[in-house]
């Protein structure tokens, strides 16, 4: 696997739906693009050979917090959706 230079973090497309306004099936719909997944596997894949740098490692961290949120929301707009 090799190492894609990318400034964007991938979490960022997350932060990036959040600001721009969401409805419950938005939140349900939500995916990542294929270059953030892309990213995602290329860090977890180092994280699980050669090892990650600092900000790698923070950038890691940082998505595994927001994917959990985002599982939440999901579980939390199902929930909405039912009650209406």
């Amino acid at each position: 696997m090799t190492t894609s230079v990318n400034t964007t973090k991938v979490y960022d497309e997350i932060i990036e739906f959040i600001a721009a306004g969401t409805t419950p099936q938005s939140v349900i719909d939500f995916q990542l693009s294929d270059a953030a997944k892309d990213r995602l596997e290329d860090l977890v894949y180092r994280a699980k050979t050669e090892g990650l740098t600092g900000s790698d490692e923070r950038e890691l961290d940082h998505f595994l917090t927001l994917e959990h949120i985002m599982l939440l929301a999901k579980a939390k707009a199902r929930q909405y959706i039912r009650a209406e």
